[in-house]
């Protein structure tokens, strides 16, 4: 047998360090969650053990000196296109463990993403491009069910809605921040995201692990979920922020439930969630009173009669085959708005297999779901979001031009505040201070830098978004939502683009 087991032989990144350059600062040694770095007393200076390298690039960030570079092992195994090393390397560590892979950030299996054979088609003579610098460019949209026919009445030279609109979110910009927990991320990134949505005008969501008492403030800007485990869901929770959001599925494990481990849940956490300190926080697969559509109308009037009929209720999905059916029965079932979560969507802990092998692109089950609300001739009784996989704001006008009203962005977010994508959220030991609540590594998150960088981006995005609807001959994003003919395919089937609903470049 071997001295170590030999998963810990072919280690996926190495750390390489200039000993001409270091000065035996330890700032690597400080800086390091994962305790690849530390001192050696024997020899007196820093060491280092790449086995345990996730590849965070923390340490390398942060020497003062510049003398550590992060690299993939170049030890290589022998040509397989079958068995390539991800799949050797799964199976020494399930041999050593015993247990099943975890992994966290988004799916990075090589499949198709459609994003980027989508094509926007823009004006040119005889439909001329707007200039968004000198014209009005509307980004403003509305998420809730509308009425299939508005009645106005004048008076004194100013029209008025007759009637009462249903509960509405405002968003100044088409974008929002996904869900993630309380615990799977800390307190300063969900202080963050609360107060970047509210200098921009657009809302956050809480995710299902409940909302912190003192963010409460900031509920005008807030959508509150209810996932399975019920976490942290009582009276005033549901009633403090602009919508709820019922979570049936997740993209990154469409089909199971949800697992905070203990080493997260800290006293907050614990208090927030209304769980047990360092108890596993383990959401069932199904809501438990949820076994047909008829049960989830039950939960959304319940939760509709709670919160006064004030706010609209969103009802969240992941990707899959039948998408369209369950989206249908969603809004059927009296929900103001449906989310669909794709299956490149980020997650604090997953299994690995299940989140690279489950769900469907995200681009081609919102055309689907779009297009059998419009059949069915209920498209308006509800918002259309969409998550999973917004890399910038291209994405974000494609999404929409294929019939989303709005777009969650997640992983963007986390990139924004500092993510590396090193993918161990589960262990909470996160290097950047985001997937941790450990009060050493949380404090390297500033909340109010957080949220600027966050405000930053929403802007960036919208600047551009701004210019190619400009550049379509488009003066505002409602302009926009499901308008096809502003897309055109490049590289894929015919299959593919029936789905899609565009034509190829070209035609």
């Amino acid at each position: 047998m071997p001295f170590k087991p030999i998963s810990q032989k072919f280690t996926d990144f190495v750390i390489v360090r200039d000993d001409s350059r270091c000065i035996n600062c330890e700032v690597c040694v400080r800086q390091c969650s994962y305790e690849a770095h530390y001192w050696d007393d024997t020899r007196q200076r820093v060491s280092f053990d790449s086995s345990k390298c996730t590849g965070c690039h923390r340490c390398a960030a942060q020497c003062p000196t510049s003398c550590l570079t992060i690299r993939r092992n170049p030890s290589e195994f022998r040509e397989n296109a079958f068995w390539t090393p991800a799949f050797i390397k799964h199976i020494y560590k399930q041999s050593d463990t015993g247990g099943i892979l975890l992994s966290g950030s988004g799916s990075p299996a090589d499949k198709p993403v459609y994003w980027d054979n989508l094509q926007l088609d823009a004006s040119q003579v005889t439909n001329p491009s707007i200039d968004p610098l000198r014209e009005p460019m509307e980004l403003r949209t509305y998420l809730g069910a509308k009425p299939d026919i508005a009645a106005f009445e004048e008076t004194a030279g100013t029209f008025r809605l007759k009637g009462e609109m249903p509960p509405q979110i405002r968003l100044e910009y088409p974008l929002m921040f996904a869900a993630m927990s309380f615990g799977s991320i800390n307190f300063n990134l969900h202080k963050a995201m609360a107060q970047a949505a509210t200098e921009l005008g657009i809302v956050y969501n809480t995710g299902e692990g409940g909302l912190h008492p003192s963010l409460y403030g900031y509920g005008a800007n807030t959508i509150v979920q209810v996932a399975s485990g019920r976490f942290g869901v009582h009276k005033d929770y549901l009633n403090a922020g602009a919508a709820v959001e019922i979570k049936v599925g997740q993209g990154a494990k469409p089909g199971i439930g949800g697992h905070l481990p203990g080493e997260k849940i800290d006293e907050e956490v614990s208090r927030t969630r209304m769980v047990p300190l360092g108890s596993d926080a383990i959401s069932p697969a199904p809501h438990h009173d949820i076994y047909s559509i008829e049960d989830l109308l039950q939960l959304i009037y319940a939760i509709k009669e709670a919160t006064r009929y004030r706010v609209p209720v969103s009802v969240k999905i992941a990707a899959v085959h039948n998408a369209p059916a369950i989206a249908s029965g969603i809004v059927r079932a009296g929900a103001d708005i449906v989310v669909i979560d794709g299956f490149r969507g980020g997650t604090g802990a997953a299994p690995t297999m299940i989140r690279d092998n489950v769900g469907i692109p995200i681009e081609l089950a919102l055309a689907a779901v779009d297009n059998r609300l419009r059949d069915e001739g209920i498209r308006n009784h509800a918002s259309l979001v969409v998550s999973g996989g917004m890399r910038c704001s291209a994405d974000v006008v494609k999404a929409i031009a294929l019939g989303a009203d709005a777009v969650y962005i997640g992983t963007a977010a986390l990139v924004a505040v500092g993510c590396t994508l090193c993918g161990r959220c589960y262990t909470g030991k996160c290097p950047w201070g985001i997937a941790t609540n450990e009060a050493r590594l949380k404090k390297r998150q500033n909340p109010d830098v957080a949220a600027r960088r966050l405000a930053n981006l929403i802007r960036a995005w919208g600047h551009e978004i701004q210019e190619m609807l400009g550049g379509m001959g488009l003066n505002s994003i409602e302009s926009l939502r499901g308008n096809r003919d502003k897309l055109r395919g490049i590289g894929l089937n015919q299959v593919e683009l029936d789905i899609l609903g565009v034509k190829h470049a070209g035609r």
